[in-house]
């Protein structure tokens, strides 16, 4: 496996809370692996739903950020310094067009490779997952831009919001 996924945060909190997001990846993959195996491959349904999830918590997250499509609003709604210590993020950049973040690790990822799910299948898995933060992405009338991924062998997920023309 050429994929390095490892923590460097590890007090009992935080490796509570990821325990809990590792969960929500298992289930993510045994639905998966369950529709594969009965002739109903994940791409073709898995993207558009984890998509329709995304929308749904962006409006949710537009509402509660009170600053309307502005990414400083997504900051402080999604990315917390509770989150920033789960995925080991360090934010890149930061205003009302942009939002650069950096994940240094990736608790859904380390679900899959406990599955012993190949390199192919978790870069396949992340690809189905990131569909909900282009959802997200879109409710903020931005897009998302994924240059790096660890799922793809990389050191570092570079997470990088932006809207079309900014």
């Amino acid at each position: 496996m050429s994929i390095y996924n490892e923590p460097r945060i590890k007090d009992p909190i935080t490796v509570a809370i990821r325990e809990q997001l590792e969960h929500r990846a298992l289930w993510m993959y045994v639905l998966c692996d369950e529709a594969n195996k009965k002739g109903l491959p994940s791409t073709e349904y898995a993207p558009e739903a984890i998509k329709r999830v995304g929308l749904y918590q962006g409006a949710l997250l537009r509402k509660k950020g009170k600053k309307g499509n502005s990414l400083k609003g997504l900051k402080r709604s999604l990315f917390s310094i509770f989150a920033q210590a789960i995925f080991e993020m360090k934010i890149r950049q930061c205003d009302d067009d942009h939002l650069s973040i950096d994940f240094h690790y990736c608790p859904l990822v380390k679900a899959w490779q406990k599955q012993g799910c190949t390199d192919e299948e978790i870069r396949m898995l992340c690809d189905h997952a990131m569909c909900g933060d282009r959802g997200i992405a879109e409710s903020f009338g931005c897009v998302l831009d994924l240059p790096k991924t660890i799922a793809r062998g990389d050191d570092v997920c570079e997470i990088r919001f932006h809207r079309p023309g900014k």
